[in-house]
């Protein structure tokens, strides 16, 4: 039995499976469009740990690459 979806961008009932969730390659492509735009966003708890993180990862970074022995 095929369980039939929305599409959640055009909202057409589909059984697409291979643009799951989407209906077709537009509204996938569609989706897309609205990441690449900033349209869609993640909600960060704090953005002050979100920061910290990313600080602490470059100062790994800078870390790594002073340890590393030039030949």
């Amino acid at each position: 039995m095929v369980k039939l979806h929305p599409c959640p961008i055009c909202k057409k009932l589909t059984d697409n499976e291979k643009y799951r969730p989407f209906c077709s390659k537009r509204c996938a492509d569609v989706d897309l469009g609205h990441w690449f735009n900033g349209d869609y966003t993640i909600a960060a708890d704090d953005c002050s740990q979100a920061a910290k993180t990313q600080t602490s990862d470059t100062e790994l970074n800078q870390e790594d690459t002073t340890s590393v022995t030039k030949f």
